[in-house]
């Protein structure tokens, strides 16, 4: 699964990376470790405005969820259930660039997982990549307030990640840079393999 991503890159670097205006980039943190867990908001491009950079809170909300609390089970969507899944069939259309520049995982080194080593996983080929995800827009019934949530798309390991993520074997959909715009447009994806690294970490 992703629940631990990196997004160190400043506004700026986001914006020329992709071409977009980066709205509220004041409120922008970069940081070198990003806990899914904690519901961070983080820079996503979404498909209603793609010339537009927003901060997304990570974990989506339907829009049917009565409480927020309900995004500890959404941060991760598996691409092969998405039109099955109740959180995620009524927006698999709505489409996102989640905007990253690394994720964390943790290989294990025993059979119950109680020795582990972290590793930092980058793209080999650009700085600043994009995982695929999909966003929602919820309404807190409380006080109206609208909430821009996503969650990461993932799907099997592919032959670095199977040794890494040796438990569950699953990873995040990570998108060229020209499939960027197809996946956002529900346009078909070209042959979409990023060539990975990484790095163990303390």
């Amino acid at each position: 699964m992703c629940f631990f991503t990196k997004q160190s890159k400043e506004a700026v670097e986001l914006e020329r990376r992709f071409n977009a205006q980066f709205i509220q980039k004041e409120k922008h943190q970069p940081k070198s470790i990003l806990n899914g867990f904690e519901h961070p908001k983080t820079p996503i491009i979404c498909s209603y405005n793609p010339t537009e950079i927003q901060l997304g809170e990570w974990g989506l909300i339907p829009s049917w969820a009565k409480e927020s609390s309900f995004q500890k089970n959404t941060l991760n969507a598996q691409v092969e259930t998405l039109k099955e899944k109740a959180s995620f069939k009524e927006v698999y259309r709505q489409r996102c660039l989640v905007i990253a520049d690394g994720f964390y995982e943790w290989q294990w080194l025993d059979e119950k997982g109680r020795k582990k080593q972290k590793y930092l996983i980058k793209s080999k080929e650009a700085e600043i990549f994009s995982f695929a995800g999909l966003w929602s827009i919820w309404l807190n019934p409380l006080n109206q307030e609208k909430k821009l949530t996503y969650t990461i798309i993932t799907t099997k390991a592919n032959e670095l990640m199977e040794k890494i993520h040796n438990h569950k074997k699953r990873m995040p959909v990570i998108l060229e840079k020209s499939n960027e715009i197809k996946w956002i447009k529900n346009l078909p994806l070209q042959s979409n393999s990023v060539e990975l690294m990484a790095e163990e970490v303390d």
